[in-house]
């Protein structure tokens, strides 16, 4: 699906995506968005089931306004999705900020949150474009390697697409913000722990048979973080 400037639908400045705290944190660009939720392999889905809130981590994948959601038929927690409004977020912690200051500890960070109620994809070809997103997401390259879902999979497989359309982005960097009284005090170390996620070698399945070499996509996702031979 291609994606130009004059076909996005802008954030939603609504009630529940306004920030109420550090608005200065705040992204106004879908683009801020779009790479909060690209570099993600994670989201947290949040529903009501049986009148309590829930939150269940699963994976996920976005093309242009759209994220994609699948899971069992037999999953109350998709199937509460769709009766109620929903909230999804992905975080990225990107380092321990240190202050001198206990009140001043913090993390640095990007954040999405999205609101919106969840529809069922029923149109074949829908769900299978869905599918190869969330595939995609995290691991690029594989569904034009692996066996397409057979018809029995389908069946068994309950896909939703969220809108995009209500989101807010929030994100934090640089280092501590500390009083000036304790910066004058010194003796205390202030600074960051820079923190990144990374990939090691890929491990073959147990059952591989013999002369299977790892995939140039699979070499592709880890290539940044693992010396190859």
């Amino acid at each position: 699906m291609s994606e130009t400037a004059s076909t996005r639908t802008p954030l939603s400045p609504t009630l529940r995506s306004s920030l109420t705290r550090y608005k200065e944190r705040g992204g106004a660009d879908r683009a801020e968005l779009d790479a909060v939720l690209d570099a993600g392999l994670i989201c947290h889905l949040g529903v009501v089931l049986h009148g309590t809130p829930v939150v269940i981590p699963t994976i996920y994948g976005r093309d242009g306004d759209t994220l994609y959601l699948h899971g069992s038929t037999g999953s109350g927690n998709l199937r509460a999705a769709m009766t109620g409004d929903v909230s999804l977020t992905v975080t990225h912690v990107e380092g321990i900020v240190y202050a001198r200051s206990a009140m001043h500890f913090s993390m640095n960070y990007r954040s999405a949150v999205i609101h919106g109620r969840p529809v069922e994809l029923t149109d074949p070809d829908e769900r299978m474009h869905a599918l190869q997103m969330i595939v995609d997401q995290a691991a690029p390259g594989a569904w034009d390697a692996v066996r397409s879902p057979n018809k029995k999979e389908l069946a068994a497989t309950l896909v939703l697409a969220l809108d995009l359309t209500e989101a807010s982005v929030k994100t934090r960097a640089g280092g501590p913000r500390d009083e000036a009284d304790d910066i004058a005090a010194g003796g205390v170390w202030a600074g960051v722990l820079p923190m990144r996620q990374v990939f090691d070698a890929p491990i073959p399945a147990d059952d591989l048979a013999p002369g299977i070499e790892t995939p140039a996509h699979v070499l592709r996702r880890c290539s940044d973080t693992v010396a190859l031979a």
